[in-house]
């Protein structure tokens, strides 16, 4: 059984990941929850006033951002799932231990990685 300390530590340090995450999210994404955790990249909608060839510059500036935003907001989904993860095998008591061999998962790796699945041979 994982020491309590590490064990509160690492939630709190997971929570605050996790409310990092969303908080870089918001500023260009929505929050869709169907499926659930997921989040849909704002298309930017700029000077609407432009006109002629400075109109379709900004539409293709727009969808160039747009086009930039999705693999960031990918990226951050799937840590946030992660993240997910690892609070609800907190409060399962089945954190800490590999996916795929079932043994614990190193401390020292924890510490660094607080949503590891898992444990250090098996990641490899």
């Amino acid at each position: 059984m994982m020491n309590q300390n590490l064990l509160k530590e690492l939630k709190e340090k997971l929570e605050k990941e996790k409310a990092s995450i969303e908080e870089e999210l918001k500023k260009f994404a929505s929050k869709d929850d169907k499926p659930k955790g997921d989040w849909d990249t704002k298309f930017p909608n700029w000077d609407s006033n432009a006109a002629g060839g400075s109109a379709l510059e900004t539409e293709a500036d727009e969808v160039e951002e747009y086009e930039r935003r999705l693999p960031i907001e990918h990226s951050l989904e799937l840590k946030l799932k992660d993240i997910n993860s690892a609070l609800e095998k907190i409060k399962k008591s089945k954190y800490g231990i590999c996916e795929k061999c079932g043994n614990k998962i190193e401390e020292e790796r924890l510490k660094t990685i607080p949503e590891a699945k898992f444990c250090q041979t098996c990641n490899k």
